[in-house]
């Protein structure tokens, strides 16, 4: 990884901490608006080139969400990983305080 690259991951440490949590309480929630069309609009024509299922829809929209958090870990885990290497007082607190946002 570059400095730069190093620096970033620092800076938005603190917001993908949140964002996971928030993402993980939001996909343990089950529901949704899944009824099924009754009477002409069942029979009428459906939009073609896309899934009409919304089981599948969901199942797809949680996927994508399930690898967003994967990646944000991964993230997450390469700074916990290398935090004991900074030795410094004043650079841990400024760590610290970098991951606190």
């Amino acid at each position: 990884m570059t400095e730069k690259q190093i620096e970033q991951l620092l800076k938005d440490y603190h917001w993908m901490i949140n964002s996971v949590k928030i993402m993980r309480e939001g996909l343990n929630d089950v529901g949704g608006n899944f009824t099924a069309q009754y009477g002409l609009e069942a029979a009428m024509p459906k939009a073609a080139g896309g899934h009409s299922d919304p089981i599948y829809q969901e199942f797809s929209r949680r996927e994508k969400r399930w690898k967003k958090i994967s990646d944000y870990e991964q993230k997450i885990k390469l700074v916990q990983d290398k935090i004991h290497l900074i030795t410094v007082d004043r650079e841990i607190e400024v760590l610290h305080w970098l991951l606190e946002g």
